[in-house]
């Protein structure tokens, strides 16, 4: 019994360090990837050499439990040390190899602000059972969304932001049920938002502007009752605004601007206490502003202008608590902006070419 002690430790170490290892698989997926991409500046590439990929593997991180890589998480704009100390940002050419579908057991993909990374998505990566945050943003990654990517069941990110993807939005986005933030922004897009987009029931940020979508916006998005930022600016969307959008319970933020927007405002949406950024300019709504401020009503910016709004500015405006930025110009108004707090701060251009049309 003496001699089984030491016998036994000498497994648990051989075990210890086995599952602390980076598997060969796992290290030639990431050398692949690694060869797939330039970074001429900061040379934190270059810290991927030696067989233990687990360890000290510029921004290469492993699951303790069993040795797979779990994390990669690369960032073009960053406060580390490295890119203080040469006083610069990221910059990264080259593609996202395939490579990386072989990491069975990922669960953070972030390659992020590298601004010249080009190339598709690679399809394969709808296949990671164990994804959670895709971050992409900032690159030149052109091509589609991949069609799959409803596949990822886990996912809580997907940040795609700030490339140069064209095509429409895969309808198999809505059976991503983990989805908290959704953010498409900045690309070439087109088609229709997915009807069905309400089934992102765990969705708080919704961001999709300054794209080329068209159709109308899909009021299954007001059955998501967690959603608190919904941003559809700069795009070609047409149709009316959902009047239900007034009484979702946390929404915050709703940025519809520069679209094609027609119909009126519903009352409830200027009714909303909860709503402090409403951004509706540059769109052709037309009809009265609801009358229905009150002493809930808080907004750090209103931007009504450039519609074809008629009428009187309603009188219960002055009972709002606060009204950050109000902008009222381009539209066929009568009357004036109230006097007084909150409003002694607004300039004249708030109200600027209004022809009053009753």
């Amino acid at each position: 019994m003496a001699m089984a002690l030491p016998t036994l430790f000498l497994v648990f170490l051989a075990f210890t360090t086995a599952v602390n290892s980076c598997p060969p698989s796992d290290r030639a997926a990431l050398l692949t990837f690694r060869a797939s991409l330039t970074e001429p500046y900061l040379g934190i590439l270059n810290t991927w050499t030696g067989s233990e990929c687990c360890h000290n593997w510029y921004g290469v991180s492993c699951d303790p439990t069993n040795g797979r890589v779990a994390d990669i998480t690369l960032r073009g704009e960053s406060e580390d040390p490295i890119f203080e100390k040469a006083g610069r940002s990221g910059f990264m050419t080259g593609s996202i190899s395939p490579s990386l579908c072989n990491l069975d057991r990922l669960h953070t993909l972030v390659v992020a602000d590298w601004k010249g990374i080009s190339g598709e998505i690679p399809a394969c990566l709808t296949s990671l059972p164990h994804l959670r945050i895709l971050d992409l943003i900032g690159n030149k990654l052109t091509g589609p969304i991949p069609a799959g990517i409803g596949q990822l069941s886990r996912l809580t990110v997907l940040n795609l932001a700030d490339n140069q993807l064209s095509g429409s939005i895969p309808p198999s986005i809505v059976n991503l049920g983990s989805l908290m933030h959704l953010d498409l922004s900045n690309n070439q897009l087109s088609g229709q938002i997915p009807t069905d987009v309400g089934k992102l029931s765990m969705m708080s940020r919704a961001l999709l502007s300054r794209n080329q979508l068209t159709g109308s916006i899909p009021s299954s998005f007001t059955r998501i009752n967690r959603l608190a930022d919904l941003d559809l600016s700069v795009n070609r969307i047409s149709g009316s605004i959902p009047p239900q959008l007034g009484s979702m319970p946390v929404l915050s933020t709703l940025n519809l601007d520069s679209n094609q927007i027609s119909g009126g405002i519903p009352a409830g949406l200027l009714g909303n206490g909860g709503l402090n950024i409403v951004n509706l300019s540059r769109n052709s709504i037309e009809g009265g502003m609801p009358d229905v401020f009150c002493s809930k009503s808080y907004f750090s910016v209103l931007d009504l202008s450039y519609n074809k709004l008629n009428g009187w500015i309603p009188k219960t405006m002055s009972n709002a608590r606060y009204v950050g930025h109000l902008d009222l110009s381009h539209n066929h108004l009568c009357g004036s902006v109230p006097l007084g707090v909150p409003f002694d701060h607004l300039e004249a251009s708030s109200f600027a070419a209004n022809d009053c049309k009753p």
